[in-house]
């Protein structure tokens, strides 16, 4: 079993940046691909990045794809999400996710995060 745990949400002003932690507990993460996804009120979970095993490939959802910049620490057992250049419609809960293939498909992940709230304010 990987616990997973999310920190670094807050509020920011649009145009601004911020940084995501995930930490992993109980089981290493490392076997694992791992990824983010969001979830805005009233909406579905969708895809944000994800990030293979090795941590050489990554991935992107089109919508943030030049502002997000996945990555990984295996010696911390944590992932990290860098957000810049923030819109208001990114404001969402996002959450950490860990499985066996770096894929946009959610049901792919067997381990989640509670989720941290980012609101980016215009």
């Amino acid at each position: 079993q990987v616990q997973l745990v999310e920190s670094g949400g807050g509020l920011v002003q649009a145009g601004g940046s911020l940084g995501l932690s995930c930490a992993g507990s109980g089981r290493s993460a490392s076997p694992y691909a791992m990824a983010w996804f969001r979830q805005a009120p009233g909406k579905e979970r969708e895809f944000v990045a994800a990030i293979s095993r090795s941590g050489g490939n990554t991935y992107y959802a089109d919508s943030v794809k030049g502002r997000f910049t996945v990555s990984r620490d295996h010696a911390r057992n944590t992932l990290h999400l860098q957000m810049s250049s923030l819109k208001p419609e990114d404001t969402a809960v996002y959450y950490c996710a860990a499985g066996s293939i770096p894929t946009s498909d959610r049901l792919r992940y067997n381990f989640w995060g509670q989720g941290t709230l980012v609101t980016v304010s215009s």
